[in-house]
C-alpha cells in the first residue's frame, strides 16, 4: 500500500507520518530531508537552494528519487509520502512511475488545520543555533533554563517562523497544493482529516482507515 499525506504547514503530518512507520513498516520518504541530503552531494542543486533560494525543478529531482523509491517499494509494505506530490505535475509523475512498477497510489490523507492554527503553531516555535533541535513554545515546552537548548545552545526564531512569512507560505501552499486536493478527491483517493485534535486521536483514525483498506 502507498499513501500520500499532505496538509499545510504545522498540520503535524510529519509526527503522523512518522508514528505510522513505526506501526505498520512503510519506507518513510520525506521530500525536504530527501532534497537536502541531494544537495551535500551535487552543486547545482545545492546552488538552487542555498545561493539563489529557488525550488528544486520536478525532473532535476525526480531521477535519483525513482532509484531510491524503486529499491524501497521491493522491500517494504509500502511507501509514505510526505511533502510529495505537492501539485499537480508532481503527481502526474509519481503516478505514470507507480504505474510501470505496477503499483498505485492507495490513498491520501489531507490533515486540515485553519489558518489561525498554523500560525500559532509556527510561530510558537523556536530553533536551537548549537544543534538544530526545534522546540516549540505550545507543544514542547523549552527547558527551565529559560531561551536555552538542553544542549545548552540559544534558542531564536527563524525569518520563516514570524507570522507574515507564515501567511506567505500559506498563500503558496493554496495556490498549489489545493487543485492537487480536488484532483485527488474526483480520483476518490484523498479523506480529509480534522488535524486540531490530539495526536493519539488523529493516528486512531488513520490506522484505522488503513486497516479497513487492507482487509
Amino acid at each position: 500500500m502507498n499513501i500520500l499525506l499532505i496538509g499545510p504547514q504545522g498540520s503535524g503530518k510529519g509526527t503522523q507520518a512518522r508514528l505510522l512507520v513505526e506501526k505498520l513498516g512503510f519506507y518513510y520518504f520525506e521530500m525536504g530531508s530527501f532534497i537536502r541530503d541531494l544537495a551535500k552531494n551535487n552543486a547545482e542543486i545545492s546552488k538552487i537552494i542555498n545561493e539563489e533560494g529557488k525550488l528544486v525543478p520536478d525532473d532535476m529531482f525526480f531521477f535519483a528519487m525513482k532509484e531510491l523509491l524503486g529499491e524501497k517499494i521491493k522491500s517494504s509494505k509500502g511507501i509514505l509520502l510526505d511533502g510529495f506530490p505537492r501539485n499537480i505535475n508532481q503527481y502526474e509523475i509519481i503516478k505514470n512511475w507507480f504505474d510501470e512498477q505496477g503499483e498505485k497510489l492507495d490513498i491520501a490523507f489531507l490533515i486540515n488545520i485553519s489558518e489561525e492554527v498554523t500560525i500559532k503553531r509556527l510561530s510558537a516555535r523556536r530553533s536551537c543555533r548549537k544543534c538544530g533541535k526545534i522546540w516549540n513554545l505550545v507543544t514542547t515546552p523549552i527547558p527551565p533554563s529559560e531561551g536555552k537548548c538542553d544542549c545548552g545552545g540559544d534558542l531564536y526564531q527563524r525569518e520563516d517562523d514570524k507570522p507574515e512569512a507564515i501567511k506567505k507560505r500559506l498563500q503558496e501552499y493554496n495556490n498549489v497544493t489545493l487543485p492537487l486536493v480536488e484532483l485527488l478527491e474526483k480520483q476518490g483517493i484523498l479523506v480529509r482529516v480534522n488535524g486540531e485534535r490530539p495526536i493519539e486521536e488523529i493516528q486512531e483514525e488513520l490506522v484505522k482507515k488503513i486497516e479497513s483498506l487492507n482487509k
